[in-house]
């Protein structure tokens, strides 16, 4: 069995198509599916088992989509609900088939709103707080959250294997210099790229160019743009990022389903 890295959902907030838009972007999703954009999230698959990495609300359409049938470990990069609010779809795949609860591990600072929110869900996970710069291993997978620029507590989480490195930092405003020192010459940079034209929110996300640039800094051999939005700032289809990207050695825009094999 292949171990890989796979793009669940590659858009922001408000996904793409979104129902109260109707920019280019959402008009191009809407007139073809393979355009569209799931909130963001990831699945690492390995002969282990199977590891998500957020849950967006999206996740039900995810998972059925990419026929997973099991799920094994969630990781959570932080408490934003475009990342947890999906968390819930999990509980009668616990129920009815895992009948044990599955390891949550999220940020130290998440534990109590996670209680205050899913108080009817706490069967469902074994809550435990991630620690950054520590490695948890997963067979021959190292996983660490690194910190993230992004308000809330955030990490992004570098995933190694013996034949390959992914950097997953989809909400983040540049990185750290602690993170950077890691992260320098990864395989696979995947990277919050949330806005086309001016960034609305520097301190915690960035724009395709700041993405790219990021890239640049941090020696990434392949720089891919994730956690886009195809109407803040400036609306923009998929065609538009990819010949955007095009232009930049190296980089390509995410989509859904996008897969990276280790």
């Amino acid at each position: 069995m292949k171990s890989s890295f796979k793009i669940l959902g590659s858009g922001a907030g408000t996904g793409a198509p979104s129902f109260f838009c109707d920019c280019p972007g959402c008009r191009e999703a809407r007139e073809n599916p393979a355009r569209a954009r799931t909130r963001s999230g990831a699945l690492i698959t390995t002969k282990l088992g199977n590891m998500l990495i957020d849950a967006p609300p999206d996740l039900r359409t995810q998972l059925v989509r990419e026929r997973v049938e099991k799920i094994d470990n969630v990781l959570l990069t932080h408490w934003h609900y475009d990342h947890f609010g999906g968390l819930g779809e999990l509980e009668y795949y616990v129920k009815l088939v895992r009948k044990e609860p599955i390891p949550l591990f999220l940020p130290p600072s998440a534990k109590a709103q996670f209680d205050a929110a899913f108080p009817n869900l706490r069967e469902v996970f074994r809550v435990m707080p991630w620690a950054f710069m520590m490695e948890y291993r997963f067979g021959d997978l190292a996983i660490t959250p690194l910190p993230a620029n992004h308000g809330v507590e955030t990490a992004g989480f570098f995933v190694k294997s013996p034949k390959t490195s992914v950097a997953y930092f989809p909400d983040t405003a540049g990185l750290p210099k602690v993170t950077t020192t890691v992260v320098e010459g990864v395989h696979w940079l995947v990277c919050d790229a949330t806005f086309y034209g001016e960034n609305w929110y520097p301190d915690t996300h960035m724009s395709v160019e700041e993405a790219i640039d990021l890239g640049r800094k941090v020696k990434a051999r392949q720089t891919v743009l994730t956690h886009l939005s195809v109407h803040y700032s400036k609306p923009v289809t998929s065609a538009e990022l990819e010949a955007a990207a095009a232009l930049h050695e190296g980089v390509s825009v995410a989509y859904d389903g996008m897969e990276i094999e280790f």
